[in-house]
């Protein structure tokens, strides 16, 4: 069944409006009408299964049949902070991680960062394409929520934001000795997660030292190098497997 992000106020207790631009692809590419059922969610984890009931040019109007949580949504929330890569890169990582099950994607400027964004006005374009890949890859992978794409961050922010979480870690392809398993069963009762993924170029080793010095942990993933846009995947992937709702 087709599903659709809608805003939380566009939702009463017996009906949804659509007014987006969801409502030409449900009427012209779907090509569905009164009577007609699907699936919205308010981005908040409650799906809801309407039937259409007016069809006007811009809007659709759907009585609910039933709502339910969202069985989609993953027991932990994971945030993945990504050393800004090439735009192609940052798109394919955000679509990717959203389908495994990524609470949160933060872009991170770091020393080695081929793409440099100098600007609010560029950074706002740039958050309002990948929010808009967020969207159409949470809608595709039947997500409850669409993963948030927030604000550019330094990396002092970023060891900052580390003390909100559960479990933080960073992925260096230096460590030998600890392991991303030993780190995930090191604690109990996990519920929020944060991982820090360099760009092309890796960490330099002044960033290295920084988060050493804040107390936080880097993992080995093996023998291989992974580029960026695989390890954020392959790291999430492995943290559900262990600790989370991949089983």
């Amino acid at each position: 069944m087709p599903k659709f992000f809608i805003p939380h106020e566009k939702i009463t207790d017996t009906q949804v409006i659509i007014d987006t631009e969801d409502v030409t692809h449900i009427t012209r590419v779907l090509r569905l009408g009164r009577g007609d059922t699907v699936t919205c969610c308010d981005s908040r984890g409650t799906d809801y299964e309407v039937k259409i009931s007016e069809v006007e040019q811009k809007k659709i109007v759907c009585d609910i049949i039933s709502s339910k949580k969202s069985d989609a949504e993953p027991n932990i929330k994971v945030t993945l902070f990504q050393g800004l890569p090439k735009a192609s890169k940052m798109e394919y990582i955000i679509q990717k991680t959203t389908e495994l099950g990524v609470c949160g994607i933060i872009p991170v400027k770091l020393s080695r960062c081929v793409v440099k964004i100098d600007n609010k006005k560029d950074e706002g374009k740039k958050l309002e394409r990948w929010q808009k890949i967020s969207e159409s890859a949470a809608k595709q992978s039947g997500r409850g929520i669409v993963p948030e794409v927030k604000p550019l961050m330094t990396l002092d922010e970023v060891i900052k934001a580390a003390e909100d979480f559960d479990l933080f870690f960073v992925p260096y392809e230096c460590e030998e000795q600890k392991t991303l398993k030993e780190v995930l069963l090191s604690k109990n009762d996990v519920k929020t997660v944060g991982f820090v993924i360099g760009p092309e170029g890796g960490f330099d080793k002044a960033e290295t030292e920084k988060l050493a010095n804040a107390g936080i942990p880097t993992v080995t993933l093996g023998k291989r190098i992974l580029r960026t846009e695989t390890a954020g995947e392959a790291v999430l992937a492995m943290t559900m497997y262990e600790i989370g709702d991949i089983n």
